[in-house]
């Protein structure tokens, strides 16, 4: 079995359960409801932009997924008939460094505070370690402490500040080490279980 093969069924923090799969191209629909579901000041954080319809060619851009330059993770509510998106993390390979990939994550307002965040990041240092790379580059907004609280809990290293956007640099091993020593939330185990059985 592929990493992209791999569909995982967990469950949040408050034990709400949550499908986690490799983003297609068909949910493109999917993707761009859910970004229109995030607030302002969340779509502003995530996309630099508070624009409630991103352009198509944002759209394309997140659901082409070739699983090596492109990795991408989506996070689906499985508790109801929907499959509504709620959550998705991606790594574009960087052209200049093979080993490293630009890394983001976003969720919805609903589901923040309860690990999905964490899971989708999990999942996607697994998937990106198997891939050969070695860091990922984060940029976070200097007015986006949780992030900024985050990437630091997983060993990133500040290198520095341009135009009110700070750069971290995360070692992918060392997060994963981070994220399985803490195994927080619960189903975090169901994650680190899908990938060592491949």
């Amino acid at each position: 079995m592929r990493q992209s093969d791999l569909v995982i069924h967990t469950e949040l923090e408050n034990g709400h359960p949550v499908c986690i799969r490799t983003i297609r191209e068909d949910d493109a629909d999917r993707m761009r409801v859910g970004i229109g579901r995030m607030s302002p000041q969340s779509r502003y954080l995530r996309f630099f932009s508070g624009a409630s319809t991103p352009p198509s060619w944002v759209i394309e851009r997140l659901t082409t997924v070739d699983g090596h330059d492109h990795i991408a993770w989506g996070a689906i509510d499985s508790s109801g008939d929907e499959d509504a998106a709620i959550g998705a993390v991606h790594a574009f390979r960087q052209k200049d460094d093979e080993d490293s990939a630009e890394f983001s994550v976003g969720v919805l307002d609903d589901y923040h505070g309860l690990g999905l965040g964490k899971l989708l990041t999990a999942t996607i240092l697994l998937d990106a370690q198997a891939e050969g790379l070695n860091d990922f580059s984060v940029n976070i907004l200097s007015d986006n402490r949780s992030a900024r609280d985050f990437t630091r809990s997983l060993g990133g290293n500040y290198l520095g500040l341009q135009d009110g956007v700070m750069e971290y640099e995360l070692v992918i091993s060392e997060a994963i080490a981070r994220l399985r020593a803490e195994c927080d939330p619960p189903g975090m185990a169901k994650v680190f279980r899908a990938f060592d059985r491949i």
